[in-house]
């Protein structure tokens, strides 16, 4: 099934104001912790990026604007390759000042 992407979803949200290149960390109060992560960011034209996630945590970008992240969390089996025991995922959208 399709779903409406990131910036469909947030149109109408207030942004999370961020400064240039801060810091923003992710936290789940969950246990067990998912042991996969995928970030992607995107912009209201349509442009797309693979964020790198160190620590649970990411920095903004350092040019002003508005961006939309995609986050997606899965908790991979453990013994079994390839095999997901659940996922999750989660829009937001920050606006660097």
């Amino acid at each position: 099934m399709d779903t409406a992407g990131p910036v469909e979803l947030l149109k109408d949200e207030i942004p999370v104001s961020v400064q240039p290149g801060e810091v923003v960390k992710f936290a789940m109060n969950v246990e067990p912790k998912p042991n996969k992560h995928h970030v992607t960011q995107m912009t209201a034209e349509g442009s797309s990026i693979d964020v790198a996630v160190k620590e649970n945590s990411f920095h903004a970008p350092a040019e002003k604007g508005t961006y939309y992240y995609s986050y997606g969390v899965w908790w991979m089996d453990e013994h079994i390759e390839d095999r997901s025991n659940g996922d999750a995922f989660y829009c937001f959208v920050l606006k660097v000042l």
